[in-house]
């Protein structure tokens, strides 16, 4: 699951940042390839100030979070009741503005499976993506900005973390575009 409804309001660049071109690619574009290159059975992306319809092609559920304003619990929770209909067994979630995690990082947290929730870790920094199973949705957040991460301090012997590869900076301000644009 990618989440991508945030309007990016510290971002002051001429569009909103998912879309703007990094290296010759639009950021979501390099955030989707990463997760559709992990081999998932459903591809769920949520958006929501900005539509990235435009981007999204099969195998990809396409879903609108028309009250993005409320925070990042209402895209998860768009997503998780998404992948109960589907019938799954745990999702796994990142962040659109995150373009430097690859394929395999994608894919080594949804294979890790010692514990219900697996965080990637970069030198032991956990960030995304994370993978959720079904009996942890239930604790996740319902509104406010913040996705899984206070169910793992509230329950840290739920969480496995994952090494990975890739690097989990974000894009929140043109600033951080122009750095990775220079790359």
């Amino acid at each position: 699951m990618l989440l991508c409804a945030g309007q990016g309001s510290r971002f002051h660049g001429s569009t909103n940042k998912l879309l703007h071109p990094l290296n010759g690619s639009a950021v979501v574009e390099i955030s989707l390839s990463a997760m559709l290159g992990a081999g998932f059975e459903y591809n769920i992306v949520v958006d929501g100030a900005v539509d990235i319809g435009q981007y999204l092609s099969e195998p990809v559920i396409h879903l609108h979070n028309s009250h993005w304003q409320e925070g990042m619990a209402t895209s998860l929770q768009l997503g998780v009741a998404e992948a109960r209909k589907l019938g799954v067994d745990s999702v796994i979630v990142g962040l659109g503005d995150q373009p430097g995690i690859p394929s395999v990082s994608w894919a080594a947290v949804a294979q890790s499976c010692d514990r219900p929730i697996g965080v990637a870790t970069y030198h032991g920094k956990r960030r995304n993506p994370v993978r959720l199973d079904s009996p942890v949705w239930d604790l996740l957040p319902r509104t406010g900005d913040e996705g899984a991460r206070a169910l793992f301090e509230a329950h840290p012997e739920l969480v496995e973390n994952v090494d990975c590869m890739g690097d989990p900076r974000d894009i929140d301000t043109l600033e951080d575009l122009i750095k990775w644009n220079s790359f």
